[in-house]
């Protein structure tokens, strides 16, 4: 219970910014609430005093009122529905500015352990349900029960014995709530887990569409999807029922609590000790009494589902970021880079993925590491721009420990292109200025796709660099796509390197044209270059070997050959295949 009223209050945070707004829709509210137990009010004179006594006054007076008081009813349902749409609809989009903000910060540890279906769940379902929790139940919470209280005011006004009936009913109210509340929470957790499901299954569906078609995995991934779904339909179903039970027995012990009531007011009517205005007053009340409760008997199936989401939406905002100690320090463009001692264990893992790594790399020297799949290449290379944090040991570029670096400072002087090119649904342009380099003229942009041997197949695009891409660049061809990632690098001109596989998916004729535009690039900077084929490394200054996470041999392409170690066994495999 603690722990969802934390929740609550913390959702009710962000709307403390537009409490303005937020303070005229709850004041719509009271004016609404307030126009309940008029109503009935209105009752007893209309009809002691228009029907029986037939009073002037009333009979013109009464009606004057019952168009006044729905006017007020009206003007203030529409402030409050307006008011708190707006505010929650501006939650909805801080929190989501907020989650995604904090989505860019985190390390990459969270993205290897939360599938991305289930993240992005949380940005678009999860967060719709939480506006459920601080909007939909604010309206219920304030509005109805105020209503409820004005309804009952005036019940006991009229008679306290008969109105004493009602609140016996109360406590037995209470008890059903609260008994269905933590099975609604339960399912209600599960149904969200579900729906990361389907966007996890989904997004794989659509991304490997070419794969599943070509490997006959259509069948396979449909049996996947209806399995997801129809447990989303279980508990779907079983959170309706449950709340569906809730509702009809509140409202039956109301009603059974009304029926008494209605028996007793006939007695006393029957001994005059209640006139026929108290009486369909007092009654008209009761019933108007059964639609708030019946709201706010139902409002506990949305609470639970909102502070569930609630809980989903804060654990990802409450996500530790990257750690950066953001000192700014000037690096010189000559980039000395030393891995001393290093070693990195993934949390959960028995083993070393890099164990004791001793290397040092000069300015301007281009270093290839190859070996076997799986032998810690990429490992390595991830550590340099602190995509993780080493176990043990240090990382040091000009002689500064990186982990003194701002994160800003230290990847401003990394570029990368790696095998899977990542390029966004936006322009030509757009996607070689990228990021801090938006700023980039024309001119610059232009000189760096002529460098990077991108300019003859940019300007036959109908919009030339102006032309859209399309998502992931599916318009462009692997090697089209490859030379606007150099030409990216190339237009950041940072002092470090790092090729990651960078020709390993291109054929023979894109390889020639990718390795013209990589000599571009290497010139003058600090290189890692990670082979798959090692015909792409004859220009290495020096190549390091790895396996099983550690440096076993290491040297240039004739001495390593001429050891007849692993390089020579990777270096005659391939060239057999080929």
């Amino acid at each position: 219970m603690t722990q969802s009223k934390d929740h609550y209050l913390r959702l009710l945070k962000y709307v403390k910014p537009y409490k303005g707004k937020f303070s005229l829709a709850i004041l719509g509210m009271v004016i609404f609430a307030a126009t309940e137990p008029a109503l009935p009010a209105l009752m007893q004179p209309m009809l002691d005093g228009s029907f029986i006594e037939k009073d002037e006054t009333m009979i013109v007076l009464v009606p004057i009122l019952l168009v006044l008081l729905y006017l007020v009813r009206g003007i203030a349902t529409f402030t409050t529905t307006v008011g708190l749409s707006w505010v929650s609809n501006k939650v909805i989009t801080d929190l989501r500015s907020e989650m995604f903000e904090r989505l860019l910060t985190l390390p990459n540890s969270y993205y290897d352990n939360n599938p991305t279906g289930t993240t992005i769940s949380k940005l678009t379902y999860d967060v719709n349900q939480v506006a459920g929790a601080s909007t939909e139940v604010l309206i219920i919470l304030v509005r109805d029960s105020l209503a409820i209280v004005g309804l009952l005011a005036w019940m006991f006004y009229i008679d306290w014995q008969l109105s004493l009936i009602i609140f016996l009913t109360t406590p037995i109210i209470i008890l059903i709530v609260r008994s269905i509340s933590t099975r609604l929470r339960r399912l209600n957790h599960s149904l969200q887990d579900h729906m990361g499901s389907i966007t996890q299954i989904l997004e794989e569906s659509i991304s490997g569409q070419r794969v599943i078609k070509i490997f006959g995995g259509e069948q396979y991934e449909t049996d996947r999807f209806d399995h997801t779904i129809n447990r989303v339909r279980s508990y779907t179903m079983k959170s309706v029922t449950t709340a569906a039970i809730n509702s009809p027995v509140v409202q039956f012990v109301t009603v059974s609590a009304l029926a008494v009531i209605v028996y007793i007011a006939s007695i006393q009517s029957s001994h005059d000790e209640i006139t026929v205005g108290q009486f369909i007053s007092f009654f008209s009340a009761m019933a108007m009494l059964i639609t708030p409760v019946k709201r706010i008997t139902g409002m506990n199936e949305i609470l639970q589902r909102g502070l569930a989401a609630a809980e989903s939406v804060f654990a990802l905002i409450d996500q530790q970021p990257e750690v950066d100690p953001a000192q700014p320090t000037a690096l010189k463009q000559a980039s000395n880079i030393e891995f001393d001692h290093l070693t990195l264990r993934y949390p959960g893992n028995d083993s070393d993925a890099l164990h004791n790594i001793q290397l040092t790399i000069q300015p301007n020297e281009t270093v290839a590491l190859v070996g076997p799949s799986g032998s810690g290449k990429s490992t390595l290379v991830n550590l340099l721009p602190l995509f993780y944090r080493p176990t043990e040991g240090t990382i040091r570029i000009n002689q500064i420990d990186i982990l003194e670096l701002s994160l800003k400072d230290l990847r401003s002087h990394i570029a990368l292109v790696s095998q899977d090119v990542t390029l966004f649904n936006d322009t030509v342009a757009a996607n070689i200025a990228y990021g801090a380099m938006s700023h980039a003229t024309p001119e610059q942009v232009r000189d760096a796709a002529e460098k990077a041997h991108a300019l003859e197949f940019i300007e036959k695009l109908p919009g030339g660099f102006e032309s859209l891409i399309g998502e992931r660049g599916t318009r462009l061809s692997g090697g089209q796509r490859q030379r606007i990632a150099i030409a990216r690098a190339l237009l950041k001109d940072a002092p470090i390197l790092i090729l990651d596989e960078a020709t390993s998916a291109l054929d023979s004729h894109s390889e020639k044209q990718i390795q013209l535009a990589l000599d571009e690039l290497v010139k003058g900077r600090t290189t890692l270059m990670i082979a798959h084929r090692l015909s792409t490394i004859a220009k290495a200054d020096r190549i390091i070997v790895m396996d099983e996470g550690k440096i076993v041999e290491e040297g240039t392409h004739d001495s390593l050959y001429a050891e007849g170690g692993i390089y020579t066994h990777l270096y005659d495999l391939q060239f057999q295949e080929s």
